[in-house]
This record gives structure tokens, sequence and C-alpha cells, in this order.
């Protein structure tokens, strides 16, 4: 199936755009601290976004100190309950749902006749994906409207981080349907757990404007150097998270991809086009 005339036009810009040195001036847009202009940035924004600030710890959207703060901004965890079924999964993030299938020899499918390597999206090293080469894969799409954190859908304790270098192609449905290989050809940062259940791995996929991906283990903004994946090992019970506990957050809205081997299986809900909240089911063993 063929992309349609419209995404194609939307998306071909994108290959030519200087992807990093728009999200460099969107970053430092985004921790603008003087209050007129901060307040008009987030004016602005919420005009183009139907932001639910009642839902928000903080509900005046001025009391921010700058628009990072804004769109990080916490939740009221009354909002956001936690299903309550027996060895459920759940959904780390609101958004919606991009794709969920099974991993098939180790290809993801993207959209529309794109797949693309289980191996690169990882960065690269076979042993890392060899779990997950018959699995399971859910992409998870944030809109700048979303809650921007991610949480983990099981407890997990971390045993590898790579941060992988690449695009900033923008994950909107138009570019995915017409870019390769577009989710292993972003900077990402691919983060891998031991659970009672398995492997898992979840990669938070960059974006134009989403140049900065921060978890919580991990001081400060992640980078890859000289342009090459840069990796960190973690000992046994460094960083353990529980189900529902906070992993980490973008800067505006990108794309999240759970992966877990084939025992686990997707709750029916969970198909493209739905709209997810964090806390609801996403599967189970």
């Amino acid at each position: 199936m063929r992309a349609s005339l419209r995404d194609t036009l939307l998306a071909l810009p994108f290959y030519v755009l200087p992807h990093h040195g728009i999200s460099w001036c969107m970053y430092k847009l985004a921790r603008v601290r003087s209050r007129p202009l901060k307040n008009l940035i987030i004016k602005i924004y919420t005009a183009l976004n139907a932001v639910k600030m009642e839902e928000a710890v903080i509900e005046d959207k001025y009391a921010y100190e700058h628009l990072n703060a804004f769109f990080t901004r916490a939740l009221k965890p009354e909002c956001r309950p936690f299903d309550t079924k027996k060895d459920s999964w759940i959904c780390p993030v609101d958004g919606s749902v991009s794709q969920a299938k099974n991993i098939e020899q180790g290809r993801i499918f993207q959209a529309k006749g794109h797949e693309y390597s289980l191996v690169e999206l990882l960065g690269g090293e076979e042993t890392r994906a060899a779990p997950f080469k018959n699995g399971r894969f859910a992409t998870l799409y944030l809109s700048p409207r979303d809650y921007h954190r991610i949480h983990m859908p099981v407890k997990g304790t971390l045993k590898h981080m790579a941060y992988i270098p690449g695009r900033l192609f923008s994950v909107a449905t138009h570019t995915v349907n017409v870019i390769p290989g577009l989710f292993a050809r972003n900077e990402r940062c691919a983060c891998f757990f031991d659970t009672e259940y398995g492997p898992m791995a979840m990669v938070l996929v960059g974006a134009i404007n989403v140049s900065a991906i921060e978890t919580v283990w991990h001081k400060g903004r992640i980078t890859a150097t000289d342009n090459s994946i840069n990796r960190f090992d973690y000992n046994e019970g460094e960083v353990t998270l529980e189900r529902g506990q906070e992993m980490g957050r973008f800067n505006l809205g990108s794309t999240v991809i759970v992966i877990a081997t084939e025992q686990l299986t997707w709750d029916a809900l969970i198909r493209p086009g739905a709209e997810i909240k964090l806390g609801q089911y996403l599967g189970q063993p």
C-alpha cells in the first residue's frame, strides 16, 4: 500500500531541513524564563494544542518557570489510575497507538509497506536484540498536547542503556507513512530491563524539536558523543523501577516503543489509531 500524495508532500521537506539546528533553537526557546515572553509562548502553545490543565498538579499554566517545565508538568495521580489486573503491564504514556504487532524474524512493521531492523533500532548489538527476535512491540506516539513523562509498564531492573545518534525526522503520521526505517534512523535512547516476565526494552525516539531526552537515573540530558553510540552498563540492582514509576521524559512530543518477548500478549484495544492513557491495561503474559 503506497503512501498518499498528501503524506508524501508533507514528508519530503524533512529530508532537507536542518533537524538539529531547528531542535537546538526550540530547546533554547523552551527554556526562556523572562515572564512576559515565556507567558506569551505558553499562551500560543495552548492555543494550538488542547492541553487539559485541570489534570495537572499545577493548574495555572503561567505558574511554570518556562515552556519546558510546562509541557513536562506532573499530573494528579487520581487522573491516571493504574490497571489492577494480576500480572498486567500498563501503558507507559498518554498518546495513541501507531502500531502493535509481532516482531517477525527481527523485523518491525512501521507503516504502509515500511519495516525496519530490530537490531538497528536497538543500537546494532545482535546479542541484546536476540531475545526479542520473534517478540512483541508497541509503538506509542505522544502528540504535543499529551503528558510528556514516561513510566514503567512493569517493574524492571536496568541492565544497559544506549544513546544512538541519528536524524530528527518528525514522527507524525505523514512522515512515518513515507520515510523508510524512520524509527531506526532517528536519534534515540534504548533502555534494556530485566523483569520477572523476561527481558524488556523501551526505546525513546527523538524527533524534530525533541532532541532532549532525559531518564530518571542519568543526571542531565543524554547525548551521543562524536556521532557514535554512547553506552552505559548498570550493576545488578543499581537501578530498579517499580511498575508505574517515572523512567524518563521528552521535550514536546515523540514516540516510545515497548519491546517484549513472545510470551506477552497485547490487549485487543491496543491497536493502530487507538487513544491511550498512562496506566491503562497494555497486556500480560
